[in-house]
């Protein structure tokens, strides 16, 4: 027998319905923000993410699905959402254009890692893109979106906060930090290692507890903030206090693409493990122009729907829509042309085999549907219908032409 490819699960039944409740909750709530939705390939070209994710980063280092397609170009499946957008914007010349555009996006991610709970080789992402907006308020405004769509999926949740700063005062930073991480470098582990020659920030989002035991004396990059990344920041947690919105600091929160500056946000939940983060985004104002477009300030957040899944509530289901059966032969062909008639305004699922009338009801009580309509020999007869209201427990026979 042919399996799915191990990590790329199919979704079906009581998933299918969290899915989709989740897709149309997030939308409802992006489009609210303003934002428009855009649909961006599955495959690009490889350098994409070479020059958007970073090469030191463990997505291209070590999860892409990359090979040479038939035309001789390296091409791999889009392990993220936000650099196909960004090419899209400047593909579209959006970028000479000027002016604010706001994007929304949801669709399947491919990385080849170790498959655990929520976290599979192929998975889908929700996510958001800004552009053209230099102002807090708008890092505010992606916080808020982030919360109102967990707080509409029932989804409890804690918000760490951290600034990455600028071109401004990244470099003094960093270079602190390679000289305190490389005083310690004989007790740390090989991907610190790597990462202090390629991304030597990345090294306080190492998950091994030897490496974090260690990093706890560190300089902390909020102590070294420019005066306007401070500033930022500062203005930042008022906006957020003022609207509601409960933060911790996090000094570690790093976020694990190349391309973050300034504002850098996660959305973590208590319920789902050691793997905690539910959501994540955060400011990325050079990417536009690492992508040889023109510099554009930019901001955006990313969910990965397979981790909210368990933690979504549901809604209270409700009947809707008709089931409609034949009691005899001769009654299915009209059956199909009520069906039809009725699916043009209507939810309608049509039992095409002829049944008795408990077995109706019980098909229909399957599916939760809120009315159960069956004909037999003596409908047609009187060209009727009988029809019972599975909410009020009703019941009449009508005419067809009234139904």
């Amino acid at each position: 027998m042919v399996k799915s490819l191990r990590g790329m699960n199919d979704i079906l039944s009581e998933d299918y319905e969290r899915f989709t409740y989740f897709i149309n909750t997030a939308t409802d709530v992006a489009q609210k923000y303003g934002f428009h939705f855009i649909e961006t390939p599955l495959l690009e070209e490889t350098a994409l993410f070479k020059r958007s994710v970073g090469e030191s980063s463990d997505i291209v280092g070590k999860e892409m699905y990359q090979f040479t397609d038939k035309g001789e170009n390296d091409v791999c499946l889009r392990p993220e959402g936000t650099a196909g957008v960004v090419r899209a914007f400047i593909q579209k010349k959006l970028d000479k254009a000027g002016g604010v555009h706001r994007f929304f996006y949801h669709g399947s991610m491919f990385r080849y890692e170790r498959p655990q709970k929520g976290r599979l080789r192929q998975f889908h992402q929700f996510g958001v893109e800004s552009f053209g907006v230099d102002s807090v308020y708008e890092d505010a405004t992606m916080i808020m979106m982030t919360s109102d769509i967990l707080k509409r999926c029932g989804i409890g949740y804690r918000l760490q906060l951290n600034s990455l700063g600028d071109q401004n005062c990244m470099p003094d930073y960093k270079a602190n930090l390679v000289k305190f991480v490389t005083e310690c470098k004989d007790g740390i582990c090989e991907d610190c290692v790597r990462r202090l020659d390629t991304n030597p920030i990345r090294v306080l989002d190492c998950k091994n507890d030897k490496c974090q035991t260690l990093y706890e004396g560190a300089p902390k990059l909020l102590n070294s903030l420019c005066d306007g990344c401070e500033s930022d920041f500062t203005k930042l947690k008022k906006i957020l206090t003022d609207n509601g919105i409960a933060y911790e600091i996090d000094t570690n929160l790093v976020r694990g693409l190349d391309y973050y500056s300034k504002t850098a946000f996660e959305f973590v939940s208590d319920n789902i493990g050691s793997q905690s983060a539910i959501a994540g985004g955060g400011r990325y104002d050079r990417l536009v122009e690492f992508l040889d477009g023109r510099p554009t300030p930019a901001v955006g957040f990313a969910m990965g729907i397979e981790r909210l899944m368990e933690l979504i509530v549901m809604p209270e289901s409700k009947r809707e829509g008709y089931y409609i059966g034949a009691m005899d032969e001769e009654a299915i062909d009209l059956v199909v042309r009520l069906t039809q008639e009725k699916r043009g305004s209507q939810k309608v699922i049509c039992e095409f085999k002829a049944k008795n009338l408990k077995n109706h009801l019980k098909g229909a009580d399957k599916i939760n549907a809120k009315f159960c309509c069956v004909i037999g020999t003596n409908e047609i007869k009187d060209g009727t219908i009988w029809v019972k209201d599975l909410e009020s427990k009703s019941e009449k026979v009508i005419l067809l032409k009234d139904f």
